[in-house]
């Protein structure tokens, strides 16, 4: 309970200044004050509250240059996480996410890719559309390809949009695994204590290769990278 407590009072502290005075920061500094530095913090709370800790193994793949990032989804945890790993990034996001008080509307001062998922089409164009924009920005675009949370141990499919980006612009794509739903289970309210192992691995080249070569490599890396995490 202690770990949610300061969760949401920092999220409404946070999120709620930074809504009404984002916009006076430059785009970098306005990502690494509101959100980088928050994730930061909650992640440093979740490890002196609950024990929940982790691990990186791989920082050395991490291009120089932002590239597009397929990272697994199992919990809430990596989407913290990934937000003080890549700076700046335009995280790819459920529009819906942009209307959640001080949270959302924080959030929306730092540019994410928002996609409305019951629109398909829609929502490639918008990826396609802003997803170049933001690399050519040298800003990472960071996505989970799953679509949706999955259990540990299991790699769901892959949906079009993150390919057919990297097929677009040439981009590396970047594959993270990690182990993180079996500390921070999804839709409950304990943690348990532990390291969460996060394995990247070395990005794919996608110039000429089609969307759907690069979602197989892509699948068959993120497969390899979560094996034996524990």
């Amino acid at each position: 309970m202690a770990f949610y407590i300061g969760y949401v009072v920092a999220t409404i502290l946070w999120g709620g200044f930074w809504a009404l005075f984002g916009l006076l920061l430059p785009y970098k500094a306005r990502f690494l004050v509101i959100i980088n530095w928050w994730s930061r913090f909650v992640l440093y709370w979740l490890a002196v509250t609950c024990d929940v800790r982790h691990h990186i193994e791989g920082t050395e793949h991490i291009p120089s240059r932002p590239c597009v990032v397929f990272a697994r989804h199992e919990s809430t945890w990596e989407t913290l996480f990934l937000q003080s790993l890549f700076v700046p990034q335009a995280t790819v996001a459920k529009r819906s996410l942009l209307r959640i008080p001080f949270f959302g509307w924080a959030f929306r001062l730092l540019r994410p890719i928002a996609i409305d998922r019951n629109k398909p089409r829609e929502s490639l164009r918008t990826l396609s559309k802003l997803g170049t924009e933001r690399l050519q920005q040298q800003v990472w675009v960071v996505l989970f390809p799953e679509g949706t949370r999955c259990e540990p141990g299991k790699i769901g499919t892959f949906g079009p949009g993150g390919a057919y980006l990297c097929q677009q612009t040439g981009a590396p794509c970047l594959v993270i695994g990690h182990n993180s739903g079996t500390h921070w289970p999804p839709h409950q309210l304990a943690k348990n204590p532990g390291q969460i192992r996060v394995r990247i691995t070395p990005p794919i080249e996608t110039t000429g290769k089609k969307a759907k070569e690069i979602n197989r490599l892509a699948r068959s890396r993120l497969a390899e990278a979560c094996t034996n995490l524990g």
